[in-house]
């Protein structure tokens, strides 16, 4: 049975206007995901900001998913860092919030070799006896992780149990659930669902799914239940937003799009800035193939 399976929301940290978290706006876009039907939650990951955070806000994000959660599905926490030292910490803090798992991307800012990428997650997993989710997102680590050494990995940290792909590769699912039949493989590149999910990724960890998730829940439905009829016409309709999520401003893209879909986005922190015209106009288009518009700024 996957531990992680269905579609995982990388959710996002609403800010107020004198730009601390905004827990309650959090709480209340993590009861539409659940009433919209997902499967699990990711907190502090890259479409949460988490590189923006302190670390006690770290910490408050993870405790405000939780207890938002309230037990109803499993609330993973990213604990990504560039140092080992700074990734335990993370995870402990994690752990004590209430998350049941945890996600890291390789050392951040430091492209490791096999070893050393190895010795950081082995590290990170002696923080918590947390199952972990390896990241591979070479776009924002720097570090691209292969099949080979994703299965390396999970052989040598036993904690390493499943894999969030986001390389825009699908033959590498087949490829490492050949090779390491227990390692699960979530799909973590919104624009190649259909085909991760159809070659065999048990998750989708998606941004997306902020703002549309029940048509991600839908679109997993359908290919669980090999209906490529249906999919095909949902993916039609997310692609265009689902593309903007391998993008530098995928986090001002779905803030975007949450606000104009009922949820709470709001603004970005810095280094991040607002979209543009141009961009807003991307993200227009977007969402009219969705079915809905942005409204007037």
């Amino acid at each position: 049975m996957p531990r992680f399976p269905g579609i995982l929301p990388a959710v996002t940290t609403p800010f107020g206007p004198d730009g601390a978290v905004d827990a309650a706006a959090l709480a209340a876009n993590v009861a539409a995901l659940l009433e919209a039907g997902v499967h699990g939650l990711v907190a502090t990951g890259t479409m949460g900001e988490a590189g923006s955070l302190s670390r006690d806000e770290r910490a408050g994000v993870v405790a405000t998913v939780v207890e938002a959660a309230a037990g109803r599905v499993p609330v993973v926490a990213g604990v990504s860092a560039g140092t080992p030292g700074d990734a335990r910490a993370f995870a402990r803090d994690a752990a004590a919030a209430g998350a049941v798992a945890l996600m890291s991307l390789p050392p951040l800012g430091y492209r490791g070799d096999a070893r050393e990428v190895i010795a950081h997650y082995a590290a990170v997993a002696g923080a918590t006896d947390l199952p972990l989710m390896a990241y591979n997102n070479p776009e924002a680590s720097g570090t691209d992780m292969p099949p080979a050494l994703l299965v390396r990995l999970s052989a040598e940290v036993d904690a390493v149990v499943a894999v969030k792909e986001c390389s825009g590769d699908a033959r590498r699912i087949p490829a490492i659930l050949a090779a390491a039949p227990g390692l699960e493989v979530l799909v973590g590149g919104d624009d190649w669902a259909l085909e991760g999910l159809c070659s065999g990724a048990t998750g989708w960890v998606s941004g997306v799914a902020d703002c549309a998730p029940a048509e991600c829940v839908a679109l997993y439905d359908a290919c669980r239940a090999g209906d490529l009829a249906q999919a095909r016409g949902m993916y039609e309709r997310l692609l265009p937003l689902a593309r903007l999520d391998m993008t530098p401003k995928l986090v001002q893209f779905f803030k975007g799009a949450q606000d104009a879909l009922g949820f709470v986005g709001g603004p970005v922190r810095a280094p991040r800035l607002p979209l543009d015209e141009a961009d807003r106009g991307t993200l227009t288009a977007a969402l009219d193939a969705l079915g809905a518009a942005v409204p007037a700024a």
